[in-house]
């Protein structure tokens, strides 16, 4: 997590940093990574936490309150009433109407708090997901940024654990011995982010390092070799692409022979990332 804070340059002298605390393991193991972080990074920057209220947890929440009170962590739990309602009124309602109630109710608690950085504890796994779900369903190249802001930009929005997996907060969270209180819609089945979860996780039985190699993508985006004109010397007015690199070989190949090509070729390889996943 302190990579992913200091290549995004995240955190900054003097904020106040409110985590949103969903309930569940990624958001906790973030919490206690940044109160450690704020003990030893050479700035100086405070934490709080907070959690949104919206009829969704599967079970009561007050163990959590009680220890981040132990823990002497900052903690406010708002009740946002319009999603209580929504619930009552539309039970079918979809993630994206739910979704905006949370992100106002999210600005309104971090404007309270006088916080001015909100932290998310979206994982590796999370922009995996992300990145496939937009290649494949809405025809464009992106994920979770680590880093963006508010529409009036009063607001930074981190999500510090780019790096980290979610067995890996699995694990640090069952070690605190901390109460985890999962969202209904976590344990949803049938939805295109369970799909895109399971192949991922039945590729990486044969290719260990595929969230690593898919996280690398993502920080090594080569323009000149994708679709969008925008991005292309369409009049050789500059650098061009060339067809030197062994991937533009593979259109002499089938579709079949050539994935398989590559697939013996990189099957044991380490991929080269900037970074270092641990997990």
């Amino acid at each position: 997590m302190g990579e992913a804070v200091t290549r995004f340059k995240m955190i900054r002298e003097g904020d106040r940093v409110a985590v949103a605390l969903s309930g569940g393991k990624d958001s906790l193991t973030m919490l206690e990574a940044l109160l450690l972080l704020a003990e030893r990074a050479p700035i100086n920057f405070t934490v709080c936490a907070f959690t949104v209220e919206q009829g969704k947890f599967l079970r009561p929440i007050q163990p959590l309150g009680e220890y981040l009170k132990q823990r002497g962590v900052d903690w406010t739990y708002y009740t946002d009433n319009p999603s209580l309602k929504l619930l009552e009124e539309k039970p079918d309602h979809g993630c994206d109407l739910c979704s905006r109630f949370r992100r106002r109710a999210v600005y309104e608690i971090a404007r309270g708090l006088g916080a001015n950085v909100i932290a998310f504890g979206h994982t590796a796994d999370d922009l995996c997901e992300s990145f496939l779900r937009n290649a494949l369903f809405t025809g464009r190249v992106g994920s979770l940024p680590p880093v963006t802001y508010s529409r009036e930009r009063d607001f930074r929005l981190i999500r510090p654990l780019v790096f980290v997996t979610e067995d890996l907060t699995a694990q640090y969270a069952a070690s605190l011995g901390a109460p985890v209180t999962p969202c209904g819609c976590s344990l949803r089945t049938g939805t295109v982010r369970r799909s895109l979860r399971d192949i991922i996780g039945t590729l990486e039985q044969d290719y260990p390092h595929l969230k690593e190699t898919m996280l690398a993508a993502m920080g090594n985006i080569q323009t000149g070799r994708l679709l969008d004109p925008r991005y292309l010397d369409l009049e050789a007015n500059g650098p061009i692409a060339t067809e030197d690199a062994p991937e533009a070989f593979a259109e002499d190949m089938s579709e079949d022979a050539a994935a398989e090509d590559a697939e013996d070729s990189n099957a044991d390889a380490v991929p080269a990332t900037p970074f270092v996943i641990v997990g």
